[in-house]
């Protein structure tokens, strides 16, 4: 048991690349918390993808001990969170689970969208903040410049920020110091009824499901027979520990201690980030506030390039869901490519994620349909559907109206590139919220729809502005627009992969860009194809794949006119037969490549 006095409870928060998870290597490697022969690079990330993209994508954490100046020993729990976008929910749990955050900021680039983001979070939970500048030793650094903007832009005092190379090593310990000495101990009391914050959960093939717990109220002991107040389930506790990052083995956890728990539990799935955790036999009064279920926001169908694969897949797919309780799926076939499974994300990221963890831990080829968001139809008997596929929209005689969600983006961009920022914003429907100044970069707040941004919004962002532009949004809700679904027919038949849905206004520049590019990608055939987009019976686009030719006339060396027209007569009826009942063949590189468009 340790003395509430003497714990302290932080995250850190900052921009991607800023340094977060160098300056937890830092602390941990100080401190001594793991022997420098396990000690190794982003040591709380483990996952391989993480690595290479230098992203955290799962909260993690650590407990570190830090025998500080003033001669007492202290407890450290500090909660790595992602900072990205899509993991927006499970950063706000894990805020809510601790007094106090680090704001790094990269001394030579200064704040950033997500910088933004994280902190007004952090401000939300009523943590303490302690500023701490990053990357002091490259000489493009300028801290003083970072300090005003930190105070300009976000609003809170930096005059006693830190000044850290979390790479060199450098300021650390003035860190430590600060932790100790500037951050709140957590309050709590070990006699009232357990209450605890489910933080997080994750599979592991040995113990089965592992939950990271925040003791709130009360004591947890092994063997406690526990409830889950949202899910309503109960359990028997087989293991506490914390973690060094290793497993350590504990008796109990006490109100302020961050540990985890295993309880035989069989899935992610039964286990909800910000679930109250309470003793079955003598409850807390009512949970925690603030928890809500995790819902998917994009979805798009994952489909085997060889559909020999598919029962790999299926298996993949279970597996992954195993350890991941914001990803849902439900099996779907399509005419042309398939059996597959219909797949509901957190955001872009989370499906990138899941994508290549299929492909490279599972080893299976995967086509991933045009990614679309939740719209909700509003039917003329008053009922409300939620439509995930555009393939599966009911006949629009039905249909009321279509309400689309929107969002909020933040967009820092240098003065430079405002311009070309406005206009692709523009371009994708968007609506000016504010425009403001910091320094000379400018920051822009934008309501802008999901559908557009899902597409390829943030290539083309960083593409307009060479890479300087950070982005962040948060979800808005529904508003109605002039939405309606675009198919494409191929030789008169609808090509459900490709089906999608549009603004009224886009869909003829939409549909012009997909048959032009159909048109270079299917093979031709000995008949003429017709490539189509059509919005319910209205062709709004045409192209026509000529016929491959034989030349009939070959034989005909001399003699009457008559008999080269009577040879062209038969080919051409021959040809409109073939066109009748011949069948396209797509290639899946040409679904593949075609739902890489709008360029």
């Amino acid at each position: 048991m340790t003395d509430l006095a003497q714990i302290r409870n932080f995250s850190i928060v900052a921009h991607i690349d800023h340094g977060k998870s160098t300056l937890a290597d830092r602390l941990i490697q100080l401190t001594g918390t793991v022997a420098e022969r396990d000690m190794k690079e982003q040591i709380l990330d483990s996952m391989d993808i993480e690595r290479e993209r230098g992203i955290t994508i799962k909260a993690n954490t650590v407990r570190i001990e830090y025998p500080a100046k003033d001669g007492k020993t202290y407890v450290l729990n500090l909660i790595d969170t992602p900072g990205h976008v899509d993991f927006a929910y499970e950063v706000s749990r894990s805020m809510r689970a601790v007094e106090g955050s680090l704001l790094v900021v990269d001394a030579s680039q200064g704040v950033e969208a997500q910088t933004l983001a994280n902190v007004y979070q952090a401000i939300d939970a009523d943590h303490e903040i302690v500023p701490v500048l990053n990357k002091i030793d490259l000489p493009a650094a300028e801290p003083d410049r970072v300090k005003a903007q930190i105070e300009d832009v976000i609003g809170i005092d930096a005059s006693e920020a830190i000044r850290i190379s979390a790479k060199t090593g450098l300021g650390i310990p003035d860190v430590l110091e600060a932790i100790v000495t500037r951050l709140p101990a957590p309050k709590g009391d070990r006699t009232a009824p357990l209450k605890a914050m489910l933080v997080d959960s994750w599979y592991d093939s040995y113990l089965g499901v592992v939950v990271m717990i925040r003791v709130i109220d009360g004591v947890i002991r092994k063997n406690d027979r526990i409830l889950m107040m949202q899910t309503g389930a109960k359990y028997q506790i087989d293991k506490l520990a914390v973690l060094k990052p290793a497993m350590v083995d504990i008796a109990e956890l006490g109100p302020g201690e961050i540990g985890v728990l295993t309880a035989s539990i069989k899935q992610v799935r039964d286990t909800r980030v910000g679930d109250t955790i309470t003793h079955e036999k003598k409850p807390c009064a009512k949970p925690l506030p603030g928890f809500k279920p995790a819902q998917p926001v994009v979805f798009c169908g994952l489909f085997p390039v060889d559909s020999a694969e598919f029962d790999d897949l299926r298996d993949a797919i279970e597996k992954l869901a195993l350890n991941d309780a914001s990803f849902s799926y439900e099996i779907e076939t399509s005419a042309a490519l398939g059996f597959g499974f219909r797949c509901g994300f957190l955001g872009l990221l989370h499906l990138e994620v899941i994508r290549d963890r299929i492909e490279r831990e599972y080893d299976i080829d995967l086509i991933t349909t045009a990614p679309s968001v939740v719209y909700h139809l509003f039917m003329k008997d008053g009922e409300m559907r939620e439509l995930h596929n555009p393939a599966d929209m009911p006949d629009l005689t039905y249909v009321d109206h279509i309400e689309e969600p929107r969002i909020k983006a933040t967009i820092l961009v240098p003065d430079d590139y405002l311009g070309d920022v406005l206009k692709l914003c523009q371009d994708r429907r968007g609506i000016q919220l504010e425009l403001t100044y910091a320094g000379s970069r400018a920051m822009v707040v934008y309501d802008l729809p999901l559908n557009e941004v899902v597409f390829d919004f943030y290539d083309r962002l960083k593409s307009v502005t060479k890479g300087y532009a950070s982005f962040d949004y948060q979800m808005l809700g529904y508003r109605e627009d002039r939405l309606v679904k675009m198919q494409v027919l191929v030789n008169d038949e609808p090509v459900d992969a490709l089906s999608m849905m549009v603004h009224r206004d886009r869909a003829e520049m939409r549909g012009r860009a997909m048959v032009e590019k159909l048109k270079d990608l299917i093979p031709r055939h000995m008949f003429k194809i017709p490539i189509q987009a059509a919005i319910g019976g209205k062709v709004i686009a045409r192209e026509t794949l000529s016929a491959l030719r034989k030349d009939v006339t070959a034989k005909c060396y001399g003699g009457d006119v008559t008999r080269k027209k009577k040879l062209l007569e038969k080919q051409k009826a021959g040809k409109k037969k073939m066109r009748q009942f011949g069948k396209v063949e797509i290639p899946q590189e040409a679904f593949i490549n075609a739902l890489k468009m709008d360029g």
